[in-house]
């Protein structure tokens, strides 16, 4: 099946989704689709469902009996009847949904499969009982069912441990942001990385903040990214507006929602320790593992190990848009909700963008593209693992933080350390970061670190680097200059 021309990208999920929806194998199959909300699920499913002739529903919060009845109507509209059909339990639902595959494989979706299963808690036994090996429904049909939600810790358990349908589905995919490369493309910014950087800070790789939300409005240019901001993101008729405080609401199980926004503005303003967090909050650190295992699980945190010390963790917000709600808009919501000058405002607020989000946003853009894009010539292998990490001074009584770490794999299995380096958004580079490198790198080499010596000393900036720089890294081996024009090459 060809992809449809509006589907941008995605062309791994389009390929894994055609061959489990064309799989001819006999038998009944099962799939699940998670991601975040507005990363485009639903548009990739109704569109695999329009190119293979498959049936499409999408649930609604309600009542058990009203979502079979909502189905029932579906179906009769799908199969042509003169009625809409009737259903008195998930059983016969289930197994008329599997009959739609008797003589072909069909695609069959149940987007929102979250609604239904909350509705009726049994439903995903009721899965797992029509899909029993020897069940003449399922040994019959060639159904290539597939449940689709956006409710992440709920879709994260489906498979796992003691579930239902632990075991029983043939496609596990989650449908994650475009990366800053391809949302560059999608927002027609990949000529100006610079500005692109500034916009993804804000919205990152959610296809549907451009379409939907903003209808395809982006910086016409470097001189329209502030009054982009202000019409785009800060117009509280926009429905950016209001967006990152929904993102957390659309949640089930989180009721005490001011505890988790206190959370995420402790991470989004630069404490991304637990105490540091449980410090900014007031709270103790035992008070708060709860909420940070749920932002986990629903995606909205990241915890990252220090590179060099396994008992310590760092927090980052996963979504871009969180990121800066809290850091830039919740210290002035009431100013911004009644301004007649936003402008203003945004200005005012510019110093805690440049600070606070522009500047880890590129570190951590940084690390994610040495290790999933950098080419492995650029530091002699491919990491296998990249993170930011702490490294300590007993001398100096002190310690040092390294913005990029990258440790390879070695077929013994140990894993030396590829590159360290620093990350700059607004300075230009010069000898000084490279020595505070190289000082930091005798420390690592002087402690024992597997291949510390040799390690690559890398310098990411998105504002240059000296002249001197540029010469010592053009006659060096061990130093690597990475600027904005590499992070976008694709």
């Amino acid at each position: 099946m060809d992809k449809p021309a509006e589907v941008f990208d995605r062309d791994r999920e389009w390929a894994a989704l055609t061959r489990f929806a064309a799989d001819s194998q006999p038998g009944a199959t099962l799939g699940v689709v998670s991601g975040r909300r507005r990363q485009g699920k639903s548009f990739l499913l109704e569109a695999l469902c329009e190119a293979a002739g498959g049936f499409y529903f999408c649930a609604q919060e309600g009542t058990s009996a009203e979502s079979l009845a909502f189905l029932g109507a579906a179906l009769g509209r799908y199969a042509g009847a003169p009625a809409p059909l009737r259903f008195d339990s998930w059983a016969g639902a289930i197994d008329a949904l599997l009959a739609l595959g008797h003589d072909k494989p069909t695609p069959v979706v149940l987007d929102e499969f979250p609604y239904l299963a909350h509705a009726d808690r049994s439903l995903p036994s009721t899965i797992q009982a029509a899909y029993g090996p020897r069940r003449p429904e399922r040994t019959g049909s060639r159904a290539r069912l597939l449940l689709c939600g956006s409710a992440m810790s709920f879709m994260g358990r489906m498979l796992s441990g003691e579930a239902p349908l632990c075991g029983r589905a043939g496609l596990d995919m989650v449908v994650r942001p475009l990366d800053h490369q391809l949302a560059a493309e999608f927002w027609g910014l990949e000529a100006d990385p610079r500005l692109a950087l500034q916009v993804n800070a804000i919205v990152g790789g959610t296809p549907a903040y451009r379409r939907e939300f903003v209808r395809h409005d982006a910086p016409a240019g470097p001189e329209d990214f502030d009054p982009w901001v202000v019409r785009a993101v800060l117009d509280p008729m926009s429905p950016l507006f209001r967006e990152a405080r929904y993102l957390l609401a659309s949640e089930a199980g989180i009721n005490d929602t001011a505890l988790y926004h206190s959370v995420l503005a402790a991470v989004a303003t630069g404490n991304s320790t637990r105490g540091g967090i449980a410090g900014y909050i007031g709270r103790k650190a035992t008070d708060i593992t709860h909420p940070l295992t749920v932002l986990e699980d629903i995606g909205l945190l990241s915890r990252e190990s220090d590179a060099f010390r396994a008992n310590r963790s760092s927090y980052r917000i996963a979504e871009p848009l969180i990121t800066f709600y809290h850091a830039v808009m919740r210290p002035v919501w009431p100013e911004l909700e009644h301004s007649r000058d936003l402008a203003q405002t945004w200005a005012r607020a510019r110093k805690r963008f440049n600070g606070n989000v522009l500047g880890p946003h590129f570190e951590r853009l940084c690390r994610e593209w040495t290790w999933h894009m950098a080419p492995p010539s650029l530091l002699g292998d491919h990491p296998s693992h990249v993170s930011a990490g702490t490294v300590p001074d007993p001398a100096n009584q002190t310690s040092h933080q390294l913005d990029v770490v990258a440790f390879g794999l070695s077929d013994d299995g140990s894993s030396p350390l590829l590159a360290i380096g620093e990350a700059k958004w607004n300075d230009v580079m010069g000898l000084g970061h490279l020595e505070r490198l190289r000082r930091i790198r005798v420390l690592l080499a002087d402690q024992g670190r597997a291949n510390a010596a040799q390690a690559k000393l890398a310098c990411y900036s998105a504002a240059g680097f000296t002249g001197p720089l540029r010469e010592i890294a053009a006659e060096s081996d061990d130093v690597v200059l990475v600027d904005l024009q590499q992070l976008y090459r694709r």
